[in-house]
């Protein structure tokens, strides 16, 4: 028997059950029915997996609290990981998968991390839900991904907060048959779709502008890296934004024939990476695109960051949060 949750429809047309909240977090429905692989606060930030609407491989980040429709996401994250003495990261949205030869690396949801085995998306796990020792609830999920090519295998494990419900931690650690790792970055990979141009460092903000003044390519503008100490900082942690600098990002006008899908809806949002215990080595690091991902259509504006990322030395389990306000909140 299924239990909560309204009929819904997955990214493909095929019906399952939603997720649906559960006292104080939306979570998977219980049941044998096909259900949807989403996590998170009710009315904050959620997470969730294929075939979730987008490319397999990448994690997507919902934020209704920012007058969103529920289908509509506002970023990815992508899992790249870098092994030990090499610069090539693996790309989890881009490598075909070795499970079941289609684009995308397959990941799936447990409630007990030191579980391996392959699942089916459409069958997650709810999450666990505990309470730390300050007294906050807290909802983890872990999500398995499938080994890489290069020869990483890790998991992501998220956190949601019950008193920050705008922001979600992701943390990377490595199974016990990975190659050792010198980073595993977790990319915020869909700038572009917000039209985010502006970095917010601690001296001041970066634009995409000043930093690719005349590229007018198809493809990705080369990555800009900026360190540690040009972020701000708040006790032990460091967080870095990036932001719209347009006022009415929905009132945009599109080249012919953009898609659908690119244009935006809901109110413009603050999206930050945090940081506790900073690496010595960290650097934020952006890159840029003139047009859409797969297309030749300019992005209202101008040149938009891409991916937005905190890159450091590895350290298994190491957290990051990645946070989104309202930005008429500041």
């Amino acid at each position: 028997m299924t239990v909560g949750g309204r009929t819904g429809r997955d990214a493909s047309g095929e019906e399952w059950i939603e997720a649906a909240a559960d006292d104080r977090w939306l979570r998977p429905s219980a049941g044998d029915s096909r259900r949807e692989p989403r996590w998170g606060h009710p009315d904050g930030m959620q997470l969730g997996l294929h075939p979730l609407s987008g490319p397999r491989g990448l994690l997507r980040i919902y934020t209704p609290y920012l007058d969103q429709p529920r289908e509509r996401l506002l970023n990815f994250i992508a899992v790249e990981p870098i092994p030990a003495g090499t610069i090539e990261r693996g790309y989890s949205e881009l490598e075909r998968s070795r499970l079941d030869d289609v684009p995308g690396l397959r990941m799936w949801s447990v409630d007990d991390p030191d579980d391996e085995r392959p699942r089916t998306p459409d069958a997650p796990a709810r999450g666990v839900v505990s309470v730390d020792a300050d007294g906050v609830e807290r909802l983890t999920v872990h999500i398995g991904v499938e080994r890489f090519a290069n020869g990483a295998h890790v998991r992501v494990t998220a956190v949601f907060r019950a008193d920050r419900p705008h922001e979600v931690s992701v943390a990377a650690s490595v199974r016990s048959d990975s190659a050792p790792l010198g980073a595993c970055v977790l990319s915020a990979t869909m700038g572009n779709w917000a039209r985010l141009r502006r970095l917010e460092l601690a001296d001041g903000a970066v634009t995409a502008a000043e930093l690719w003044p005349e590229y007018r390519d198809v493809h990705f503008a080369d990555h800009a890296s900026f360190p540690v100490d040009r972020l701000a900082r708040d006790a032990g942690s460091v967080s870095v934004s990036a932001v719209t600098d347009e006022m009415e990002p929905v009132a945009a006008t599109y080249a012919p024939g953009t898609k659908e899908h690119w244009h935006y809806v809901g109110r413009r949002g603050v999206q930050t990476w945090i940081a506790d215990d900073p690496d010595s080595a960290l650097v934020v690091q952006v890159n840029g695109r003139h047009t859409y991902w797969m297309s030749d259509h300019p992005i209202p504006g101008g040149i938009a960051f891409e991916n937005f990322e905190l890159v450091e030395p590895f350290r298994d389990g190491r957290a990051f949060t990645f946070r989104v306000e309202p930005m008429d909140a500041r």
